[in-house]
């Protein structure tokens, strides 16, 4: 798998700033097939940094009603990953 398909997107919530401050934990959205290790690779590629640790959560789609219709969002992965002390991503300095 490419390196630029594995992360989506970032993750960003209150509790993934609590993470983020506390753990020095960042949260991304991931591509559904990927596993451990390409996460862990495309997270030191792409931001250049050392990882410690990767855990990864399977979230279901919540069911949804618009009017009489009912829908589902669809399901995707999460990734939690732990950076080494001193590490840090531009892009969460203000969380």
């Amino acid at each position: 798998m490419d390196t630029y398909q594995v992360i989506e997107a970032p993750h960003i919530t209150e509790k993934s700033g609590l993470q983020k401050s506390q753990a020095n934990r960042i949260s991304f959205k991931v591509h559904k097939h990927a596993n451990k290790i390409e996460i862990r690779k495309a997270v030191e590629k792409l931001f250049k940094v050392k990882v410690l640790d990767v855990r990864t959560v399977n979230v279901q789609g919540k069911k949804r009603r618009v009017g009489r219709h009912f829908g589902k969002r669809s399901d995707w992965k999460k990734a939690i990953v732990k950076l080494a002390p001193g590490e840090n991503i531009e892009l969460f300095e203000g969380l």
